[in-house]
């Protein structure tokens, strides 16, 4: 329930705010009609970053595994930021790295770049291993987040993954604007 009435005042939160950016331009040109339209500098969609930011430097594994992101994004029809929400997510859950079983070093049965769960219906051990995969299905819980395009990044990923650290995500999401940017035309 609690879901629920988060998404929906998020909802309107952000309805709110893009009515007051679309409609106050507006009205304050309609106000005064004297006044000769100027060119406006348009702003991104795309919150800032939250709070402090972590940076680690990526080995040429990792580096492959932004590329797979962002190919498996594209593929999807999905726009950069989900490819920014997809790489701060693996960043968190595993440093951009495709881990298999850990051992006692494990959490619970999780595995690959968004350390998914075959227990909980993410796929088989192999499909979770797979970067596309992996990407695919985390863009596809993703896509079910009402609101995801214009909500804080570590809320729209936290939706999507359920982690014990639902703040977690915001701290990586400089650097992956920063990855998407450099390798999104690549």
């Amino acid at each position: 329930m609690n879901t629920i009435i988060r998404k929906s005042m998020l909802s309107v939160a952000g309805l709110a705010f893009a009515g007051g950016v679309f409609a106050g331009p507006i009205a304050a040109h309609a106000a005064n009609p004297a006044v000769d339209a100027k060119p406006v500098a348009v702003q991104s969609a795309a919150p800032k970053p939250q709070g402090d930011q972590s940076h680690i430097t990526l080995n040429d594994e990792q580096t492959a595994n932004v590329k797979a992101i962002i190919a498996a994004t594209k593929k999807a029809g999905l726009p950069e930021r989900a490819a920014v929400i997809s790489i701060a997510t693996s960043l968190q859950e595993s440093k951009l790295e495709n881990l298999g079983h850990l051992g006692d070093a494990n959490d619970h049965d999780s595995l690959g770049l968004f350390q998914q769960r075959p227990t909980s219906g993410w796929g088989t051990p192999e499909q979770i291993t797979d970067p596309a995969y992996s990407t695919t299905a985390f863009l596809k819980g993703l896509r079910q987040v009402d609101g995801w395009q214009d909500m804080p990044l570590t809320d729209a990923a936290q939706t999507v993954q359920v982690s014990a650290y639902p703040d977690a995500y915001a701290q990586w999401e400089q650097q992956a604007t920063d990855l998407v940017a450099q390798h999104w035309n690549s």
